[in-house]
């Protein structure tokens, strides 16, 4: 019985990844009102080729590494922040730029409408590699994180310049939380 609700919760888990995938365009990463998974969190693996860190609160340049993308969900802290570290349930306000790891082009950005984002740490309210890549940031701090399809949108593309199992890099800047 515990190998049958084992293998149960795991489709559970994957359909409701590969129903979050399905969102439409939108112009933040949010995609998707699924509710959170109890999944365990992801082991985050360190960017080995970071973007240069630039100034908090100027947008970022994302300089995609050289080589193969990677197949695990990767972050660094490009600068740590000084105030209190994001936990699952907090609201946080975030100014970000994300870049196709497979063409390197800029897919979308909160700077250009000089409008930070806010989400919900953990709630199912953005991508998955958001929820687990941003937990843990402290504000002021600014983040670089590689997500492969899996943590991003998976084999759905939500519009122009994310192609179906793109891997996403996003350098975040976590301005507060609320």
């Amino acid at each position: 019985m515990t190998r049958v609700r084992t293998w149960s919760l795991v489709l559970l888990a994957a359909s409701g990844l590969g129903l979050a995938a399905c969102g439409s365009s939108s112009s933040s990463p949010s995609t998707t009102s699924a509710p959170a998974t109890t999944a365990a969190p992801a082991v985050i693996g360190t960017i080995a080729d970071p973007s240069p860190a630039g100034t908090f609160g100027t947008q970022p340049t994302i300089t995609v590494p050289p080589g193969a993308p990677p197949t695990q969900l990767e972050s660094k802290d490009l600068i740590v922040g000084t105030g209190p570290a994001a936990k699952a349930g907090d609201k946080v306000t975030v100014q970000y730029v994300g870049v196709a790891y497979s063409t390197g082009k800029v897919f979308d950005a909160s700077w250009t409408r000089s409008q930070p984002f806010e989400f919900t740490v953990g709630a199912g309210q953005v991508i998955t590699g958001w929820d687990q890549g941003v937990a843990g940031m402290q504000v002021g701090g600014r983040r670089e994180l590689i997500l492969p399809p899996s943590y991003g949108y998976g084999a759905t593309s939500p519009g122009p310049g994310i192609a179906k199992n793109d891997t996403l890099i996003f350098i975040v800047d976590l301005l507060k939380i609320n």
